[in-house]
């Protein structure tokens, strides 16, 4: 899917299209409140749910066909709509409430259903789904259409100067456009010649404020009148309606450094376009407070770029096993090679320190942490929020904060007599009247809002007044909250992709319910978004051939044992493990997730069938000795050196196992509040934390 920003700076184009969103609001909205009266009508007829539930739907119309003839009747019956909607767009808004009400009576593999189907907001109804593109009958795409070709949007809006000195094939394909067009214009080059320009150059030049394109006239030869489908020009969204004339909006392509080959990649074979969805996005800069886009899918898998795939390539070729511990904080990784090498005849016993020729374990900052064993490695990584990144949480928590308190402010301040005056207020005007004085008027209230005995607000938020300030305030909310996701999403992003081409796509991962996590550790859920981390993992897997396969809890206990196979028992603030059978001492995550790349599944898809191979992670063990095993699960296989402790301080203190294995890898390693003691938090705080307990007095 590619997004294809619009062109509304036209104030009559703008107009049509938020009557177009609320035209199609309105019908979304009665279609939710048609279809939760059938739902409970379906649910109240128990009898006759009993006897036959299917007719019984049908009767009551709760059905897909059912509420697209209910779509197809509001169109009729209300006069307006017909001048903004079309029957296609009316069935597909049947649809997508139909899918709600479908997830709600029947529930999925997992034998769970949707709550009761609810009836959603004008500020959350941001798309208009568009229908399908027909790929066995021509010419019909009955709603949102793109209408155009790149080569015509080259051609009218190509870079006059699309030359860099770097680069030698760039000059050869523009003095041939030359030798076409002595003036020197874009317009001759073709959308193959602008891919074979160099990385840096600019193809695209779009002004401002695009043009909306002629519409077609005249007929063609054969006497047919030409369509929106013989429009070779610039691309275009077209939406054709029976009672008002076609709706075009320009599109703006993506005009960066190196984005052309992602353009074309999209655009350029016309017969992959499959349908598009009109998009509203909230931004308080534009005018009328929204921005719109085009989503355009295509019959295909997403584009990716020559450095991704290769680094792909890279990943599925890696014979490894990995296992991953994810936690409230951190994300911890360990892998092995999918089949250990024989230990050499003269390796020391498991347990006992290698006197020989061992790994480092002193803890030098520049030491690797790999251990080399016949070419092969055990590589872990940990994953944390680094400095910058929690310095930007905390500024984004304060500007969010600031935002919520000037709502709350613009709130009171236009429905003031839906609020009691705070204590102060009211001993202000206490005072006045008992020293004679004329009230004074508050406009702003400060105190709780007026409810029931029971506290609930007399009169519903919904129907509040709210300024013109406060949706402004309101947009530039969402505006910031989307933005900061997609950069948060963008990180975890590469960070899987870090991941994977250290430990390959083939990974085990504790099947846990994070909204536990939630429940009990809500903000530091938030911070780290260990989900989102584990999403993007799984997706970047998937792409490199591989998987995560989860492993249920209950018969691994990856977190209770250890490498040797002994029990060792510990609670959630015990964050280091110690084992006395075999001496091995390591972050309880890393060992967690060194388990986790020993594990097997009977069923790759059902996480109950994993067990916990003991036998590979006893050879782990006897393959890769004692102290070089603890250098590897006590340091990360960091890209750059950890950072160095303060001025002033012992070095061999600073890096202790203890205090380097709560440094993350690559750009996310930072010292954690253990290494660096949290103003005002207090001990039983830390121990209640499982992530961050007091581990100087148990080292």
């Amino acid at each position: 899917m590619i997004r294809l920003p619009v062109d509304v700076s036209d104030p009559a184009v703008r107009a049509r299209v938020e009557k177009l969103f609320c035209a199609a609001w309105s019908l979304k909205r009665a279609l939710q409140h048609d279809a939760r009266a059938r739902v409970d009508a379906y649910g109240a007829g128990s009898h006759r749910r009993a006897a036959d539930a299917k007719a019984w739907r049908a009767e009551l119309g709760l059905t897909r066909a059912g509420l697209e003839h209910a779509a197809y009747a509001h169109l009729e019956s209300s006069g307006h709509l017909k001048h903004h909607l079309s029957k296609a767009l009316g069935m597909h808004l049947a649809d997508e409430v139909w899918a709600g009400v479908d997830r709600h009576l029947f529930p999925d593999a997992a034998g769970k259903r949707a709550g009761r189907p609810q009836v959603g907001s004008w500020w959350g109804f941001t798309r208009i789904p568009g229908r399908a593109r027909s790929h066995t009958r021509e010419r019909k795409w009955e709603t949102f259409r793109l209408a155009g070709t790149l080569a015509g949007h080259l051609a009218a809006y190509g870079c006059p100067a699309m030359t860099t000195p770097t680069s030698a094939q760039t000059t050869v394909v523009a003095a041939a456009a030359s030798a076409a067009d002595p003036e020197g214009r874009a317009s001759e080059l073709t959308v193959a010649d602008a891919l074979a320009m160099g990385a840096g150059s600019a193809v695209l030049a779009q002004p401002r404020h695009l043009p909306a394109p002629a519409g077609p006239s005249g007929s063609a030869s054969s006497g047919r009148r030409i369509s929106w489908w013989e429009h070779t020009g610039p691309l275009s969204v077209v939406y054709t309606s029976a009672g008002a004339p076609d709706l075009v909006l320009p599109v703006r392509l993506p005009q960066g450094s190196g984005r052309w080959p992602y353009v074309a990649y999209f655009l350029d074979r016309p017969y992959l376009w499959h349908k598009i969805d009109l998009v509203r996005r909230r931004k308080a800069s534009a005018p009328g407070g929204w921005t719109y886009e085009a989503h355009l899918l295509i019959l295909e898998a997403g584009y990716a770029c020559p450095a991704t795939r290769a680094r792909r390539t890279r990943a599925a070729q890696l014979e490894r096993r990995a296992g991953v511990d994810g936690n409230v904080s951190n994300l911890a990784v360990v892998s092995a090679p999918a089949h250990l090498p024989t230990p050499p005849p003269d390796s020391p016993p498991p347990g006992r320190p290698d006197t020989g020729t061992g790994a480092d374990t002193s803890g030098d900052a520049g030491t690797d942490s790999r251990t080399d064993v016949g070419g092969e490695q055990v590589a872990a990584t940990l994953l944390t929020l680094t400095e910058q990144e929690t310095a930007r949480l905390a500024r984004e928590q304060r500007k969010a904060k600031g935002r919520a308190r000037a709502l709350e402010r613009s709130r009171r301040a236009t429905n003031p007599g839906r609020y009691h005056p705070s204590a102060r207020q009211e001993a202000r005007a206490k005072r006045r009247a008992d020293k004679g004085l004329p009230a004074r008027q508050v406009n702003l209230p400060k105190g709780p809002r007026i409810a029931n005995k029971a506290g609930v607000a007399k009169n519903a938020y919904r129907t509040d007044t709210l300024s013109r300030g406060y949706h402004k305030t309101r947009a530039r909310h969402a505006q910031a909250a989307r933005g900061f996701t997609e950069a948060r999403q963008d990180r975890a992003r590469r960070a899987a992709a870090q991941i994977i081409e250290t430990h390959g796509a083939n990974l085990v991962i504790e099947d846990c319910d994070i909204r536990a996590w939630t429940r009990l550790w809500g903000a530091a859920v938030a911070r780290f978004t260990p989900g989102m981390l584990t999403a993007a993992l799984a997706r970047e897997a998937t792409a490199c051939g591989g998987a995560v396969l989860r492993a249920a809890t209950t018969p691994t206990a990856m977190s209770q044992h250890c490498l040797c196979g002994t029990r060792v028992t510990k609670t959630l603030s015990v964050r280091v493990h110690h084992c006395d059978q075999c001496g091995l001492t390591a972050p309880r995550d890393l060992v967690s997730a060194a388990l986790a790349s020993c594990v097997t599944l009977t069923d790759p898809s059902d996480p109950a069938t994993a067990r916990v191979d003991h036998t590979r992670a006893a050879q782990l063990i006897e393959t890769y000795t004692i102290p070089g095993l603890q250098e590897v699960l006590s340091a990360s296989t960091a890209s750059c050196s950890p950072p160095a402790p303060p001025a002033g301080t012992d070095h061999a203190a600073a890096t202790t196992p203890v205090a380097s294995a709560r440094r993350s890898a690559g750009e996310y390693g930072t010292p954690t509040p253990d290494e660096t003691p949290a103003r005002g938090t207090t001990p039983d705080r830390r121990t209640r934390n499982p992530d961050y307990p007091d581990l100087r007095d148990s080292s």
